[in-house]
């Protein structure tokens, strides 16, 4: 009797057969992999999102820098993009259509130019203070704020127009009123200004490269700064410096704007703002 040739002897019968499981194996895993993949993309349309775009003046580079990276990691699928420049720049921008959620000036006054236009959402909320100090090289013979009135000391201050600038004129009206300094060491020490810098970071740097003998710029850009060496103003001399923040009309995330205002008025916020030399605000 013949029988009928097995698979082993139909070599052709059982490729196709191997070919076929194999297909099948392939076909199954690929809708499985495109099923996954569907499913993780409805997650993400599905999940909310914090693209937030925050406006900070210069002086917060650090401590917002490490604000950001928290809230992010405080808030999955969160990322924020962080733009510095001296607060009047930025207040500039956002006046000529730049879009950002949040904004954080280093004064009043530049706040004062957003809210006066209506660009904020909600009202603006103070989060830190600040004080102002001379910056010098470590080795400078310069010992206290009224040698900044000596000839020839080159001093750089920040521009009339920025926050820093502007507190630093402020704490010279103050010393033009005070025993001890007056109208006379005022007109010594302007006629020492050789520069008046964009922000307040390049105010202080100038110190840091050794191309001027002093500045004045805020506390918390003198720290970390390489070979300098910084001097206590008198309180009576000092401005009030506040830092207010504001959600504005022009962000894509109402909602994240507000949970980042939140994040930094937060204990936690507060706690990284102090801990970058920042006090609370006056």
């Amino acid at each position: 009797m013949t029988h009928p040739p097995g698979p082993e002897s139909c070599p052709g019968r059982a490729s196709r057969l191997l070919e076929s499981v194999t297909m099948t194996r392939f076909l199954s895993r690929l809708g499985a992999a495109l099923l996954l993949a569907a499913l993780g993309a409805a997650a993400a349309r599905q999940s909310p999102r914090h693209d937030l775009t925050v406006f900070a003046a210069s002086s917060l580079t650090d401590a917002f820098t490490a604000l950001a990276h928290a809230f992010e990691a405080a808030n999955p699928g969160a990322h924020v993009s962080l733009d510095f420049a001296a607060s009047s720049t930025l207040a500039t921008q956002i006046l000529q259509g730049a879009p950002a959620d949040v904004f954080a000036s280093a004064d009043r006054a530049q706040m004062a130019r957003i809210t006066d236009a209506g660009l904020q959402q909600g009202s603006p909320a103070p989060f830190a203070g600040n004080r102002l100090v001379v910056v010098v090289p470590a080795g400078s013979s310069i010992k206290d704020v009224k040698d900044l009135a000596r000839p020839g000391v080159l001093l750089v201050l920040a521009a009339q127009q920025v926050p820093a600038g502007h507190y630093a004129d402020a704490m010279l009206a103050a010393a033009a009123a005070q025993p001890g300094y007056g109208p006379a060491f005022v007109q010594a020490v302007h006629a020492n200004v050789v520069s008046r810098e964009p922000n307040v970071r390049q105010t202080a740097a100038k110190v840091a490269l050794g191309a001027a003998d002093a500045a004045v710029v805020y506390a918390t850009d003198a720290r970390g700064l390489p070979d300098v060496r910084s001097i206590p103003i008198p309180a009576a001399l000092q401005p009030a410096i506040a830092y207010p923040l504001v959600a504005l009309r022009s962000g894509a995330d109402p909602s994240g704007a507000a949970a980042f205002r939140a994040f930094v008025l937060s204990p936690a916020g507060r706690a990284t703002l102090a801990a970058y030399g920042f006090a609370p605000p006056p």
